[in-house]
């Protein structure tokens, strides 16, 4: 990202003025912290369970309080605002005490801390945000531990989003281009349970067993389906602007409106399930073998029959036609698995729904049919999503399990 002589400017940001006088006489009050305790106090630990969402704006802040003190309180201050937009009542449980010494400690940094690198907060965020950026995200990628670029690439996301804050109506191409690179470099290094499938750096050990690595190659055969449209609500896309499809989850997320952190566990689930099977059926292969070793057919058979059993059960007693169907020109086991990968996202994000089996082979059902119908389509090149809400990750949850779910309570309550 080239470094700007400047950026656009915008007013100075003060909490006392304008409309902060209503965030002050909401949360002002004679006790709880009054920002002056001895020794050093944590923002982030001190946040109510109903404010979570800012807490890793407190801890950016904390992170770069040495760095620079200005852009830590500009951090801070825009905690407050969303925590203000959140709760602006203060009804919840601690929220007023918390908002009370938020609102004390801007008051004395904002009168503390100066700004280094411009004259005014807009351009010293814009400023910091490209030095933040350059030092540690583009110099010594290749000698920092991936626990460690994933604590970076954090920040960043954090000081970007303060960015938009304190200039929200000045234009920044500049920013949101790269703002979108370091979020999609950002899942490079995300946390992970036992298998690092998107980390950047060296190889892990794990990786490095044969079955697990055939597997992540089977999953990853993506080829021949037709992709999903982008969302463009939001105006147009460029080609590179979508998410990244490296897999048959990837595609079914995509597809069905999942959220992301279910793909990623059920992702991690299909492949250990997958490498355990075959592990079993191949244990007498000498060690040349293993080392090109690919998934049989016979495994993924015999895993299908182990999923859907209920489901084919559920089908006889109801006398219905299974929807799971393969395409009479599929020439790998791509139909199976994606299959398999639907009903495990199903499973993974049906909450309370998961405890009425009947219900999730009835979702599955469907949603089969759904699946099939764009796979056997080979007409087109795309095709748009079953499901999708604006500027939301999670259309499954919202539009499947949530209106299910309300029933349930509903007949709960009668």
């Amino acid at each position: 990202m080239s470094m700007s002589s400047g950026g656009p400017s915008a007013p100075q940001r003060q909490p006392s003025m304008g409309r902060r006088n209503i965030s002050r006489a909401i949360t002002m009050r004679t006790d709880g912290y009054s920002g002056e305790e001895e020794g050093p106090i944590i923002e982030s630990e001190l946040v109510p369970s109903s404010l979570a969402p800012i807490v890793p704006i407190l801890r950016a802040a904390n992170e770069i309080e040495d760095e620079n003190p200005r852009v830590a309180y500009l951090c801070r201050f825009t905690a407050f605002e969303k925590a203000h937009t959140m709760d602006p009542n203060s009804s919840g449980r601690g929220v007023r005490q918390f908002k009370t010494y938020l609102l004390h400690r801007l008051e004395k940094d904002e009168k503390d801390t100066q700004r280094r690198l411009a004259s005014t907060d807009a351009k010293e965020i814009q400023r910091f945000y490209e030095h933040y950026c350059k030092k540690y995200l583009e110099e010594g990628l290749q000698t920092r531990k991936p626990d460690e670029m994933a604590r970076y690439y954090q920040i960043a996301s954090v000081l970007y989003d303060v960015l938009k804050t304190v200039t929200p109506d000045k234009p920044n191409s500049e920013y949101d281009q790269y703002a979108k690179g370091v979020e999609k470099e950002k899942a490079s290094f995300s946390h992970y349970n036992i298998l690092p499938l998107n980390i950047s750096g060296p190889t892990q050990p794990v990786m490095e067993i044969p079955e697990i690595k055939a597997a992540v190659a089977l999953l990853r055969k993506i080829n021949n389906l037709p992709t999903p449209r982008p969302d463009t609500t939001n105006g147009p896309q460029g080609i590179d602007d979508g998410p990244i499809v490296r897999d048959l989850l990837d595609w079914l997320w995509q597809t069905f409106g999942f959220q992301k952190g279910n793909v990623e566990n059920q992702k991690e689930h299909l492949i250990l399930l997958l490498a355990n099977i075959d592990m079993r059926g191949s244990g007498n292969l000498h060690q040349g073998e293993r080392q090109n070793h690919m998934i049989q057919r016979d495994t993924v058979d015999h895993l299908m029959k182990k999923v859907f059993q209920n489901y084919i059960s559920w089908c006889r007693y109801l006398h219905l036609e299974s929807n799971i169907k393969i395409p009479h020109d599929a020439s790998t086991q791509q139909p199976e698995l994606l299959y398999i990968g639907l009903y495990l996202l199903i499973w993974g994000e049906a909450s309370n729904v998961r405890f009425m089996p009947e219900c999730l082979c009835y979702i599955f059902h469907h949603m089969a049919r759904d699946l099939y119908d764009i796979i056997s389509d080979r007409r087109e090149e795309s095709f748009d999503p079953p499901f999708r809400r604006e500027g939301s990750d999670d259309a499954f949850l919202q539009l499947v399990i949530q209106p299910i779910y309300n029933v349930i309570h509903n007949r709960k309550l009668q």
